[in-house]
């Protein structure tokens, strides 16, 4: 039996032109991107990607991370490695660090914290620019009710109204440590609006469309189609409060994971 190999990768990506994490049949992912390029830099090893989560279509993460198992032999110079992984990745994604851990460390289950950025603007549209990076509104909103109410999933709670396409064995209550909403001066462009605003939530876990279904119901919120009522209905797990809107996912973006 071959000895195996286990290394810690993080990585940044855009993931605008990205159908998600996860390889599909005919569909460019971020996965399917790495797994790509490492058979081209690494032709006589054997290897296997886990990502730390799977992100959906158009959400980008600044620091994320996959871990990598390689069976033939180990990577002997990570610096050159690193340097020749990024030399033959795609523009829009960039290996930040690689060290090798123990092959006993999963990334699955080793506990850790996710904070999530959502960005958002409302109010005029948009520079065409600002298109991959956040979510517009062309209504207005009333965002001092959405920083309101976005300190309410702080906490733990029943989030079975805030997922898509639940298993039986889905885990609905969750913990949020940390959800707000502020304006946004993280990021800036020349083409971005004058103001724009930034949801932070960080968490242990987040269920599929989790993050965007919160946002959406803050949307909701703001232009005043529902009530802070209905949310924390929503958030007691009532069969009959459910939130019909999830965001676009090109305003998320995976900002990091800090691993316990």
């Amino acid at each position: 039996m071959n000895k195996r190999f286990s290394y810690l990768l993080q990585i940044q990506y855009l993931g605008f032109r990205y159908s998600g994490w996860q390889k599909q049949p005919g569909q460019r992912t971020i996965e399917s991107m790495l797994q790509k390029t490492l058979k081209f830099i690494q032709p006589q090893n054997r290897f296997k990607i886990i990502g730390a989560g799977r992100t959906d279509a158009k959400v980008s993460s600044l620091e994320g991370a996959f871990q990598l198992f390689t069976e033939q032999e180990p990577i002997e110079d990570l610096t050159a490695f690193t340097k020749l992984f990024n030399e033959n990745l795609p523009p829009d994604i960039k290996i930040l660090s690689v060290r090798e851990v123990t092959p006993s460390f999963n990334i699955i289950q080793h506990k850790k914290t996710k904070e999530y950025l959502y960005l958002f603007s409302f109010g005029t549209k948009n520079h065409p620019f600002s298109a991959p990076f956040m979510t517009n509104l062309q209504e207005d909103l009333d965002i001092e009710a959405m920083k309101n109410a976005a300190k309410i999933f702080q906490g733990t709670h029943n989030f079975k109204n805030f997922t898509a396409r639940k298993q039986l064995n889905t885990k609905v209550i969750r913990a949020i440590d940390y959800c707000e909403i502020s304006e946004n001066t993280k990021f800036k462009a020349s083409f971005f609006p004058t103001k724009s605003y930034v949801l932070t939530v960080r968490g242990e876990g987040f269920m599929r469309y989790q993050i965007r279904m919160i946002m959406g119901a803050l949307i909701l919120l703001g232009k005043g189609e529902i009530s802070m009522e209905t949310l924390k209905k929503a958030l007691q797990g009532s069969g009959t409060t459910l939130i019909p809107y999830v965001a676009p996912g090109s305003g998320l973006i995976l900002n990091s994971i800090e691993f316990k």
